[in-house]
């Protein structure tokens, strides 16, 4: 039975139509549609309509007889936020860190002494599939919560090919099971294991000879990352990883430049990486190349503020023609947390963004930088009906009141997920 729902008297509808073929890029990421007194109707899973609220009752009169209702008065209506950059799936936390960090130890030299990703890598290794599946899915509550619909999850913290596959597969079985959309990245060069720490070379081998081949014969990841950074992955190592996952159908990424220029920028240019992320350190000859190939700058200004580190660069990248979207890069260590509305309020506070950029940044560019910016990020005719109603007049309001969570109602596919701030 088709099911139908119709959303309407909003204050304002954001549409973010007209980038799904090319993420938006400099003038283009203010350009957002606003609709006054608007609606959004759904059929099943897909959007139907969109316009004001008195044309699509005039048009559809006789389909919302039927229709569930939503009154979206005072509130502001806009696509499912999207989070382009996870570690959603690991086990424990790190709090300890933390305070060392206070105390003056750098994440650097925490991760040199056996601590970060290796102290993670160790919880993640010990702990069970269900563990795992039921502490990844906690995590998944609280985005929805947040209004977020769909998100990339990198594995990483299993650093051997077993721990990595079971990284991936709770991935693959939240997605099945659970409302969030997730889009898998493999990133077993998250970081060199303890015991090849003074061989390097033998975990590169590993990873582009035994991991790739394998995480693409099972098919559980779109994208293959690495860690390209002093001291963890060199820009040589980092290209043959990407490159190799290329030969396997895996489209890359990379972490770069982030505690300092090390030409992952330019690299990231070279390989042809949809997205580049973090990208503090990034030079601007980086920037050019980024610029000039079309690759998406996905920034993580949640990392910056835990780790209490200059922010990247958002005004330069966006008026030299870089697309930028916005992630939360949730993770126990350099970046706790699950709220991506937050990063909107560090986009425009630390980075120089304007509160129309920081939308389209975590809505059809961030589509754009995970590969689904056919069927989401917008609010359009034939798109998946991921819809985000915030309890706020007017779209300022969202960055404009830092650490708040305006959400009030998310849709997903159709069905609303989150009614009046709480889980159905």
């Amino acid at each position: 039975m088709t099911k139908i729902l119709f959303i309407h008297n909003a204050a304002q509808v954001i549409t973010m139509a007209g980038h799904s073929d090319m993420p938006a890029k400099q003038e283009a990421m203010s350009k957002m549609n606003i609709i006054e007194d608007g609606a959004v109707l759904v059929q099943d899973n897909k959007i139907l309509a969109i316009g004001k609220t008195d044309e699509i009752h005039e048009k559809y009169q006789d389909l919302l007889s039927n229709a569930t209702q939503i009154d979206a008065t005072n509130k502001t209506v806009t696509p499912g936020l999207i989070d382009p950059h996870t570690h959603l799936v690991h086990a424990g936390t790190r709090e300890n860190e933390y305070a060392m960090r206070l105390k003056g130890k750098s994440y650097m030299e925490i991760m040199n002494a056996g601590g970060g990703i290796h102290a993670t890598t160790r919880a993640t290794q010990q702990a069970s599939f269900d563990q795992l599946y039921e502490e990844s899915k906690s995590r998944l509550d609280k985005f929805l919560l947040h209004g977020v619909t769909t998100l990339e999850a990198k594995s990483g913290y299993g650093l051997s090919l077993g721990h990595e596959l079971k990284q991936l597969e709770v991935a693959q079985k939240l997605d099945t099971h659970h409302s969030m959309d997730i889009v898998s990245t493999f990133m077993g060069a998250h970081a060199v294991p303890i015991e090849d720490k003074n061989n390097p070379e033998k975990f590169v081998e590993t990873v582009i000879k035994e991991m790739i081949p394998e995480v693409a014969r099972q098919g559980l990841a779109t994208f293959n990352d690495v860690f390209c950074e002093r001291g963890v992955f060199t820009p040589d190592q980092s290209r043959r990883i990407l490159e190799a996952g290329k030969e396997y159908g895996l489209i890359p990424k990379i972490h770069a430049d982030e505690i300092e220029p090390y030409a992952g920028a330019e690299l990231a240019a070279e390989v042809g990486a949809l997205s580049a992320d973090h990208l503090l350190k990034a030079s601007d000859e980086g920037i050019k190349q980024m610029a000039d190939r079309n690759v998406i700058g996905v920034l993580l200004p949640g990392t910056a503020f835990f780790l209490m580190a200059e922010f990247a660069q958002a005004r330069k990248m966006i008026d030299r023609g870089v697309a930028v979207a916005l992630s939360t890069d949730a993770n126990p260590g350099s970046s706790p947390t699950l709220s991506l509305p937050f990063m909107m309020n560090l986009g425009c506070l630390k980075m120089g963004m304007t509160p129309e950029e920081v939308l389209t940044a975590t809505t059809i560019n961030a589509a754009h930088a995970i590969g689904r910016a056919q069927e989401i990020g917008s609010l359009e005719t034939g798109k998946k009906a991921d819809i985000t109603i915030f309890d706020v007049p007017n779209y300022l309001t969202l960055s404009y009141q830092y650490g708040m969570n305006h959400v009030d109602t998310v849709i997903k596919n159709g069905v609303p997920v989150v009614v009046g701030k709480q889980l159905t």
